[in-house]
């Protein structure tokens, strides 16, 4: 039971000193990396902080784990995700691969039941989604996309006379 509030002052040093360098280093290898990195996240993107997190807590809480390591395990997590990235941008079928299509829940009139239940979606988050875009009634409402990200779009009648952007849209034809 003894030291669970302070074993020595070494252990603050080094937690204070790990904690500064590596807050640094990933504010450095994030800004590198590009503001892609920081973006709204698709899955990959999610698994990528979710183990940033856990290698910077490791780093600064495990007296076993040297910094160095750390570093390099931050850095290398960060260097997959640019290429990653990278190749997306080049490669549409990697793309497709690595992130979700949008996919299309509400359509001309028409909710889209076989899908909304296929996406966990309910009806309440549809209809959340359509008020918190100002409007109060689907009969505004041209079409419901939930992105690759999880977000829902909303587009309005009045919105909907160019379709280019729905064009990488799931389930829909024009």
């Amino acid at each position: 039971m003894k030291n669970v509030l302070f074993e020595s002052w070494d252990g603050i040093c080094k937690i204070i000193f790990t904690t500064v360098s590596a807050y640094f280093l990933v504010f450095i290898l994030l800004r590198v990396s590009g503001k892609r990195t920081l973006a709204k996240m698709n899955a990959f993107d999610f698994i990528v902080t979710i183990a940033l997190g856990s290698i910077l807590g490791s780093v600064i809480l495990n007296k076993s784990i040297p910094l160095l390591e750390g570093f390099c395990a931050i850095a290398v997590l960060i260097f997959l995700q640019f290429c990653i990235t990278f190749i997306s941008v080049r490669n549409k079928s990697f793309n497709n691969f690595v992130s979700s299509c949008p996919t299309i829940l509400f359509y001309n009139g028409e909710i889209l039941y076989p899908i909304l239940k296929k996406e966990r979606i309910t009806l309440g988050d549809i209809q959340k989604s359509i008020r918190e875009a100002g409007f109060s009634s689907f009969s505004f409402v041209e079409s419901i996309v939930l992105e690759s990200n999880g977000d829902i779009t909303v587009i309005s009648k009045n919105e909907s006379r160019n379709q280019n952007a729905m064009s990488d849209v799931k389930n829909i034809k024009f």
